[in-house]
């Protein structure tokens, strides 16, 4: 039995699926693009190039990348965990699957789809929000403005910190100060912007929480200000002779009250891809 739908309606499918597949192809074109931004040399990380920095920094080097190792500031990340999509109060958590590529400090690109009921999926960049329900229907469509871009980069840089060690190296333009006896500050720039993040750390120099102020408008107003945003790593792991946090979970508010860790993330691999060929 055939069932002919109104000729409306097609072409509204036929729109949304066309709208789908530029997303698809501009996903893939970064993705590639950043790929290609990990760095050609294999200089190896020397723990002399770390000295001049403050003792809390030298702490999370020491700690993050072994000596000798290639430096890469290139990383696909795939990942499980939880995403939030309620609030604090309740937080309708959601068991999510994403991959990602961390280019600091060019980009990123992270493609994420959850699991069970409603179905969301997507993906975020410097550039982007775009996130859809059951595949097709376009419930988030943001970016191109600089509050997007600034906000996305305050992640890029945090999320450096964590998965990315060798990119905030000074040889890479990363500029430290230490802030406390375990607390160091990175400020690191790109084009127009610039993010500083406060890192943590214990005394053998592994990270206990990464914040900074980012450029958000999560709050009731929907209105772009800073606000105190933070991760709590955990799980590391050798990867490469880096060592990087397996389980992270990071939300808006970090370190008042009203804190919600909206991202819980179990990562499976990480890698660092070759960089391009000639």
């Amino acid at each position: 039995m055939l069932i002919w739908l109104p000729v409306p309606l097609l072409a509204a499918v036929a729109a949304l699926l066309a709208l789908r597949a530029c997303d698809a192809r501009d996903d893939r074109a970064e993705w590639r693009r950043l790929l290609r931004c990990q760095p050609a040399d294999d200089i190896p990380f020397e723990p002399a190039e770390i000295l001049a920095l403050p003792e809390p920094a030298r702490r999370y080097f020491t700690f993050a990348i072994a000596p000798g190792t290639r430096l890469r500031t290139v990383a696909e990340i795939r990942m499980g965990g939880r995403f939030g999509m309620g609030t604090r109060f309740r937080p309708g958590y959601r068991a999510m699957r994403a991959e990602q590529v961390l280019a600091t400090p060019h980009g990123f690109v992270w493609r994420m789809r959850n699991t069970g009921l409603p179905w969301l999926s997507g993906s975020d960049s410097g550039h982007w929000t775009r996130f859809r329900l059951f595949g097709l229907l376009p419930v988030a469509r943001l970016g191109g403005t600089r509050d997007h871009a600034r906000s996305a980069f305050g992640r890029h840089v945090a999320e450096a910190v964590l998965w990315c060690p060798a990119a905030l190296l000074p040889r890479f333009g990363a500029r430290w100060e230490a802030t406390g006896t375990d607390t160091a500050r990175i400020t690191l720039g790109a084009e127009h912007l610039e993010q500083a993040v406060d890192i943590t750390v214990d005394g053998d120099g592994r990270p206990l929480s990464v914040r900074f102020a980012r450029w958000s408008n999560a709050n009731p107003e929907r209105a772009w200000r800073l606000q105190p945003f933070g991760a709590l790593p955990d799980d590391f792991r050798e990867v490469a002779g880096y060592r990087l946090p397996f389980r992270v979970d990071a939300g808006n508010q970090f370190g008042t009250p009203d804190y919600f860790p909206f991202f819980r993330a179990e990562v499976r691999t990480i890698r660092f891809p070759e960089p391009p060929g000639p």
